[in-house]
């Protein structure tokens, strides 16, 4: 209790009675368990209701409320109504998410992936950029890497560090740079040389600064339509087979072989590349997503600043007859690369930025439908197992199971909403569709205890001697600290009539649990099954101080003052569990007993026709209609009830020994005697066979004389 009082001091201080409760909806959550458990329903109630207002996904705090018996339908908690309150929390947090990834994209703050670039090392970065475009034979990412360098090398236009310059590759996305890609590079590419020789050439192409046309992320959301990001990586992959395939070719023909063809190569060195059938191939056959004109500059751009074998340059690649054209000298091709590059910068920005906002307009309106579409999928979930769960709650449980059949078989067939068809079929009596319930959701969640003390309870009635005790040795092997586990152990034992023991184990359960209201309850029906009655007591009242509408409890000890003959008290705990779950034949049938030791028979009648439409299964309201109508002397009445009543239970001795005595006050001793030796062949329990001897013995007494003795 102290430590509650000082979680309610540090959430909601004294000397600030305005204050806010801090963090939001957990915050309100944490103090309506604090008002809860501290017997202050109307207080938790309120703050369980804000955090709902707060946060609609909150379930715990709808769990809660129906607990309370104080949740509204939940159609109104996770309706429209829950969706527009997300919508608008999400409208509210979105301007500074942009903001920053503005800030990010205009150097102002930097981004992961700019800090990762900055803490890789010097010999790391320039391994990634110096080998980036060697053959990569059996790499699987190796075409797309190869074509994204290719693409920054066409755009390097702006005075952006390369340290700083995020790589647009979608695949790579760590800030460690890959292990080298070079496997099969001629060892002429590998020695150093002077200003002209290859490696200074790739070197210095590769060094020079880019224009950072997009950050990483960006790229990310941009590609996320389907077809930009499917003719995005075809480009890709084409360009690195082909750049790969021809520029480290070993077998490729010599520059002797093709002097046939020199003459029309230098014809058309100005000219759109032509295939083998003369027609005009645009280089949207590399990059699909581009547009012509830029996508031609990218790639002239890329080939002519790669430098191959014996330092020589190719100018154009024919991409269709597989054939170089004249190669050129490194001035010229240096020359050309760069009077390229800045010719094309400006109509370069101007189409790269329409694309990107094309693309960005285009992920942002799937982000955004992907989310609504997931949030109404999650609040109609939501909307389904609460329903069900407040029915439960409320006790009308026939009408919960028929909610959670609108299930999917998925949700169904899980372990939480399984185990929640079970406690409704032990609500109502169904002891087998309740054993069967659980047993599927033992299967489908073995290590989930929740529901397993109403599992052995239900075994218990089913008197199931051995899947109990196999049910407890599994509770006890999956956790021994659980209070379930206590408990079917305890329900075990109390099967066997050994109540002392049974006793012990619910104990254990309540000191693992102090609030567990259930073993609470367990270990008074063990008191008053060894009639130890104060114990009794002081048991269900502890239960009822944890939940008061725990009407096992009340039941109980309605049953202690009906045996201590306190029939005032009993009528009034028994109206206390009705009145919280008045769908429940058993408790009818005893409030009805209450009122008839009371002297109120109309009374008790109808409150025993109510508990037989109830359930007509249950033969406890029907056996105390025909005890009523007895003492009526409505004696006719009485064997017509007892007659339908032994067509359902043929085999319970009580039934046979009432229709036995009334038949004695009917005269008919023959039929009395009858009546009563089939109760005796029934094996009745002890006391019962202790009235029907006696019951016998003055079966030729008359009934004044009886009465007398």
């Amino acid at each position: 209790m102290d430590l509650l009082r000082e979680a309610e001091a540090a959430l909601c201080p004294a000397n600030e009675p305005n204050a806010e409760v801090p963090n939001g909806a957990a915050g309100h959550y944490l103090l309506g368990l604090i008002y809860r458990y501290t017997d202050r329903r109307e207080s938790a109630v309120d703050h369980f209701m804000q955090a709902l207002s707060i946060d609609p996904f909150l379930w715990v705090a709808y769990e809660e409320l129906c607990i309370l018996g104080a949740a509204e339908e939940a159609n109104g908690v996770f309706g429209v109504a829950a969706a527009l309150r997300f919508q608008q929390q999400n409208l509210h947090s979105e301007p500074s998410s942009r903001n920053l990834q503005t800030g990010s994209e205009d150097g102002s703050v930097p981004s992961s992936r700019t800090l990762g670039l900055d803490d890789t090392s010097l010999k790391q970065v320039k391994q990634l950029h110096g080998n980036n475009l060697r053959d990569i034979p059996g790499h699987p990412h190796g075409a797309v890497v190869a074509a994204g360098a290719a693409i920054q090398t066409a755009n390097s236009g702006h005075n952006v560090s390369l340290y700083n310059t995020p790589s647009p590759v979608p695949v790579q996305l760590s800030g460690v740079a890959p292990p080298p890609l070079c496997r099969n590079v001629p060892p002429n590419l590998s020695t150093q040389g002077g200003e002209g020789s290859p490696r200074s050439t790739v070197n210095a192409v590769m060094q020079a600064p880019r224009r950072k046309f997009m950050d990483e992320g960006k790229l990310r959301k941009s590609l996320r339509s389907s077809s930009a990001r499917a003719a995005y990586s075809q480009a890709c992959l084409n360009v690195l087979l082909q750049v790969s395939g021809r520029l480290f070719s070993d077998s490729a023909p010599r520059r002797s072989t093709r002097l046939a063809g020199e003459a029309a190569a230098n014809s058309n060195s100005n000219a759109p590349q032509i295939g083998g059938n003369g027609t005009n191939h645009s280089s949207t056959k590399f990059l699909g997503t581009f547009r012509e004109r830029d996508s031609s500059k990218v790639s002239s751009a890329t080939f002519r600043s790669v430098t191959v074998r014996k330092g020589q340059s190719w100018a154009t690649e024919s991409l269709d007859e597989g054939r170089r054209p004249e190669a050129l000298d490194d001035a010229r091709s240096d020359n050309t690369a760069t009077t390229s590059s800045t010719t094309s910068a400006s109509g370069d920005d101007r189409s790269f930025e329409r694309e990107r906002t094309n693309m960005q307009m285009c992920g942002a309106l799937t982000h955004g439908s992907r989310v609504t579409g997931g949030v109404l999928e999650l609040l109609g979930l939501l909307r389904t197992l609460g329903e069900g769960y407040r029915l439960s709650c409320m006790y009308r449980c026939q009408e919960a199971l028929e909610v959670y059949l609108k299930l999917s078989h998925r949700q169904y067939n899980t372990g939480w909403v399984l185990s929640q068809v079970g406690k409704a079929y032990f609500e109502l009596v169904d002891y087998f569709e309740a054993d069967r319930a659980f047993s599927l959701a033992r299967r489908a969640s073995p290590y989930t205890l929740e529901g397993m003390d109403i599992h052995s309870t239900v075994l218990f009635h089913l008197k199931e001697e051995m899947k109990l005790s196999y049910l407890a040795q599994e509770l006890i092997s999956t956790d021994r600290l659980s209070p379930q586990s206590w408990c079917a152990i305890g329900n075990c034992y109390s099967l066997q009539k050994d109540h002392e023991t049974a006793l012990k184990n619910f104990q254990r359960a309540v000191h693992l649990d102090s609030r567990f209201a259930y073993a609470h309850t367990l270990c008074g029906h063990e008191y008053t099954a060894l009639e130890d009655y104060e114990n009794g007591i002081k048991c269900y009242q502890s239960a009822l101080r944890i939940d008061a509408r725990h009407y096992n409890a009340w039941y109980g000890l309605g049953m202690v003052y009906l045996r201590q003959e306190k029939c005032e008290f009993a009528e009034h705990h028994f109206r206390k569990a009705f009145q919280i779950n008045p769908r429940s034949s058993v408790l009818m049938c005893y409030l009805g007993m209450a009122l008839h030791a009371l002297k109120r028979n109309k009374e008790a009648l109808e409150m025993m026709e109510k508990a037989i439409l109830a359930d007509k299964k249950n033969p406890l309201p029907m056996y105390q209609k025909a005890n009523i109508l007895l003492s009526l002397e409505k004696l006719d009445e009485a064997l017509k009830v007892l007659e339908e009543l032994k067509e359902y239970v043929p085999r319970e001795s009580s039934v046979w020994a009432l229709m036995g005595k009334i038949y004695k006050r009917l005269g008919m001793h023959e039929k009395a005697m009858f009546h009563f030796g089939l109760a005796l062949d029934l094996k009745p329990s002890a006391a019962d066979v202790a009235t029907i001897k006696s019951a016998i013995e003055k079966l030729h007494v008359p009934e004044e004389i009886e009465d007398n003795l």
